[in-house]
């Protein structure tokens, strides 16, 4: 049974109310956060060897503002994902879906393990490639709004592509997909990936590109193989 149109209006009116406590959320600790705008930062350019510089006389101010912003909305994703989930899940428990906390909490639990593996693992090694271009001739001068601009979208676009297998999950509950058609299609998926990875990732070269492919291919494969159990535990309950 696939959702039917007055379903998702009713979600979408129901998270546009949801909206106004997640906008107040970010608000309230964005005001928390921008005391300690600098240490984020400090914590933020420890990746990176070289100094940070600004380009302007409101560059330094503005750029604090804007990790404030980025590092409230990652602190907010819990409540983010509280009122997805809210305004979508009466569509999936319709559906046989009767946890009402695994799936926010899941979610929850694999952006930030996506966005920390990001941080610690891929973010270092992908600086570090592409700061290994410089040579005699070559200084690298950092702008410190491009930079915090390059780590928060490699951070946060990690998180978001660490929640596929819970994707492929949940549009298995509504027949969207199937184990068929994904492994059918899978050279499909594969180009689809390499193409989120190229526009995902900050820069468009083949090292940072990787970084986010290879996991993303995992990920795709633990998608494949909760659909397949998913698909058998319905045929038990339907047979």
């Amino acid at each position: 049974m696939g959702i039917k149109r007055e379903e998702l209006f009713e979600s979408l009116g129901s998270l546009r109310k949801g909206l106004l406590h997640i906008a107040g959320a970010v608000v309230l600790l964005g005001v928390i956060l921008y005391p300690f705008s600098k240490q984020l930062l400090r914590h933020l350019h420890r990746a990176l060897q070289e100094d940070l510089v600004a380009y302007g006389i409101p560059e330094a101010f503005l750029s604090l503002l804007k990790l404030t912003l980025f590092a409230s909305l990652f602190l907010s994703i819990p409540i983010i994902f509280h009122h997805l989930w809210k305004a979508f899940s009466p569509i999936f428990r319709k559906r046989g879906l009767k946890s009402s906390l695994f799936v926010p909490l899941t979610a929850v639990l694999l952006f930030y393990f996506g966005a920390f593996f990001c941080y610690f693992v891929t973010l270092p090694f992908g600086i570090q490639f592409l700061m290994g271009y410089q040579s005699a001739t070559i200084k690298p001068m950092i702008s410190v709004a491009k930079y915090i601009s390059f780590c928060v979208g490699f951070i946060f676009a990690f998180g978001l592509v660490f929640e596929l297998p819970l994707i492929l999950a949940l549009l298995s509950y509504i027949r969207v997909v199937n184990a068929s058609l994904l492994t059918r299609n899978r050279r499909y998926a594969i180009l689809i990936m390499a193409i989120l990875s190229a526009v995902l990732t900050p820069t468009p070269d083949i090292f940072n590109m990787a970084l986010m492919g290879g996991p993303l291919y995992v990920l795709f494969e633990i998608g494949v193989l909760l659909v397949k159990i998913i698909e058998k535990k319905r045929a038990v309950t339907e047979g």
